[in-house]
């Protein structure tokens, strides 16, 4: 394929961590690398993608109170239809992203594959992978007509790669043109993710707890845990739908897709939407008191006992190694 573009979320400047996976991916499809970045600070984040071999950035700019979907789009449309397209548009599937690549789909009426989690090129044009059934099958998938083909990837499906000497993108600025009612919604007030350690799906030791820890107060066990290891705290379904920890640490299908080199599952049994957002990581270990968990069938180490008090007795022994 001639060339790929990736869309570049950032913050501040600072590409969101999917980003590196998406350029990295697109290296393996395409010669051609380039990049669509929005927001404030989204020409600072050249030098980031640079790093990872895109040669040119498209720069939408600052967007208000808009939400990204409207805007983001409608201004990638705009670009597409002034020049040649490329043979794909890779995306991560982030809240903002799913969003864009949707509107980007109706917009230039093309259809769009979600839920990717492996992408490869073949005699036939690029073919997908993508998880189903809680991750227990897998299916394979390919656009036939007209592209670009818009694709929608899961995070940690790719590692990130820079390449072996940087480039400096050219800067492409792109307006975005009149919108209409779609751009309606405004973003009238923002909340600061909580979050405790690393980033929970950037970190490289995860510590998550579930029903087995019997109470919310005794989730403080991960969290001190996690910090004594400089690691993330993170939880299952159950026990962010009970109320116990926010919906920031939930781990699983319906929450963050981690691949940290340590995974320990604290009271965690193991259903199948939790394991698909963490059997990835390099080392799982799993502590529950029921032999028959299914947490154990993907364990490195398991540990049956407890965890209310298995968990103090490990706190204490790292405590005294100092």
């Amino acid at each position: 394929m001639d060339k790929i573009w990736v869309l570049a979320e950032q913050r501040d400047g600072v590409p969101a961590s999917i980003v590196a996976e998406l350029l990295t991916a697109a290296r393996g499809l395409g010669e051609v690398v380039e990049a669509v970045s929005f927001g404030p600070g989204s020409s600072g984040v050249a030098q980031a993608v640079g790093q990872y071999g895109c040669t040119r950035l498209y720069d939408i700019g600052d967007i208000g109170d808009s939400l990204p979907g409207p805007k983001v789009a409608a201004a990638i449309a705009g670009q597409l239809a002034q020049q040649g397209r490329p043979e794909a548009i890779l995306v991560g599937a982030t809240y903002d992203g799913r969003d864009i690549a949707a509107r980007l789909s109706a917009r230039l009426d093309l259809p769009v594959l979600t839920n990717i989690v492996g992408i490869q090129p073949s005699d036939e044009g690029l073919l997908t992978e993508h998880a189903v059934f809680g991750g227990s099958l897998s299916l394979r998938a390919r656009f036939t007509g007209e592209g670009p083909g818009i694709y929608v990837i899961r995070a940690k499906s790719f590692a990130a790669e820079p390449v072996a000497e940087a480039v400096s993108p050219e800067i492409v600025v792109i307006e975005v043109p009149d919108t209409g009612r779609a751009d309606a919604a405004q973003v009238v007030a923002r909340h600061e993710e909580e979050r405790i350690g690393p980033k929970l799906d950037e970190a490289a030791v995860v510590v998550s707890g579930g029903r087995g820890l019997g109470s919310a107060e005794n989730y403080s066990l991960i969290t001190e845990l996690a910090g004594l290891l400089h690691g993330a705290p993170g939880a299952s379904r159950a026990i962010v739908d009970a109320g116990w920890v926010p919906y920031a640490f939930q781990v699983g299908q319906t929450g963050k897709t981690v691949k940290p080199m340590v995974y320990v599952a604290c009271g965690i049994s193991g259903a199948t939407q939790h394991m698909v957002g963490m059997k990835s990581a390099k080392n799982i270990i799993a502590i529950n008191k029921d032999s028959e968990a299914p947490i154990f069938t993907i364990a490195d180490l398991g540990v049956v006992g407890d965890v209310t008090k298995v968990i103090p007795k490990l706190i204490e022994a790292i405590r005294a190694r100092g």
